[in-house]
């Protein structure tokens, strides 16, 4: 049975968008696949690596092992002496937590003044909130180290952890703003009524309704924060406080020798947990983005 679409009051049999806009679909079908094969081919080429003697790495072009070994994996979980790699693991999985915990409190409470509550400056907050999106992260990074190091805070967690819970990312502000605009007002009135303050309303009536929100800016704050080196690598200085990232810069030595085995096995357990992360609230994220409003 066909099917018919009607455009402009005139009945249009069904058939597919490609072909509709003039190009076949198996035509259309080769671009898509080609396109995935070239996006995912950085990806094989890094597990089957991985799985490389040292000398078939330099001789062969080839993405996958012709004489596969498992050599690689222990020999770069055992890192550098008294330094394991699971330790790099340990330290981004804390960093990434509280990294998450602090926006996830921060920007939520942040998004619900600008969205819920009336105040004099809330009309000139916001816009500035926004205007620090077209900022150049780098452009803070001089007077963010000189701060923190008259703190203190050079070669320890606090400076990749505490602005987190400052509210200082403005795409998190941003994302919840959006959603938050979109839940019913009647609801604070509602809440007002039974005697919920400010506080309370957020806590019991507005950040339940937000769970999208929250899971979608959890989701980038973790994948974000795992894979972020060049904040690492400024402030972090022992071996034994390095994240993943900036550890697996270990493998290449000041000689430019480069272990590349080691270093492709530890990048493919460096991408698992990024992986299961997302694949565990991905529907989550695609609601929170549609909710919200952003658009690619």
């Amino acid at each position: 049975m066909s099917r018919t679409v009607v455009t402009g009051g005139r009945p249009v049999a069904g058939r597919p968008a490609a072909r509709r806009h003039g190009m076949p679909a198996w035509l259309w079908h080769t671009l898509v696949i080609a396109a995935i094969l070239v996006i995912i081919y950085p990806v094989v080429w890094m597990i089957g690596t991985s799985f490389k003697p040292a000398a078939e790495i330099v001789s062969s072009t080839r993405p996958w092992p012709v004489s596969p070994t498992l050599r690689n994996y222990p020999q770069g979980w055992a890192g550098n002496p008294g330094v394991t790699f699971g330790q790099f693991f340990l330290n981004s999985a804390i960093v990434s937590a509280a990294a998450v915990a602090g926006n996830l409190l921060a920007c939520s409470l942040a998004a619900f003044a600008f969205a819920r509550l009336r105040f004099r400056a809330r009309r000139y907050l916001f816009p500035i909130v926004i205007v620090t999106l077209l900022m150049p992260y780098h452009v803070l990074i001089v007077p963010q180290y000189a701060i923190f190091r008259e703190l203190g805070w050079v070669n320890t967690f606090w400076p990749l952890i505490v602005p987190k819970f400052l509210a200082t990312d403005a795409f998190f502000i941003f994302l919840m703003v959006q959603f938050m605009r979109g839940i019913p007002g009647q609801l604070d009135e509602a809440a007002r009524l039974d005697g919920c303050g400010p506080y309370r309303t957020y806590w019991y009536i507005v950040l339940p309704l937000a769970r999208p929100a929250l899971i979608t800016s959890a989701i980038f704050t973790f994948i974000w924060t795992w894979n972020d080196f060049f904040t690492q690598l400024i402030y972090l200085n022992d071996t034994s406080k390095f994240t993943v990232p900036v550890g697996l810069s270990l493998f290449v030595d000041q000689a430019g020798f480069s272990s590349y085995g080691p270093m492709m096995a530890m990048a493919v357990l460096s991408v698992a947990p990024i992986f299961l992360f997302f694949l565990a609230f991905q529907r989550f994220l695609v609601e929170g983005v549609a909710a919200s409003g952003l658009k690619g």
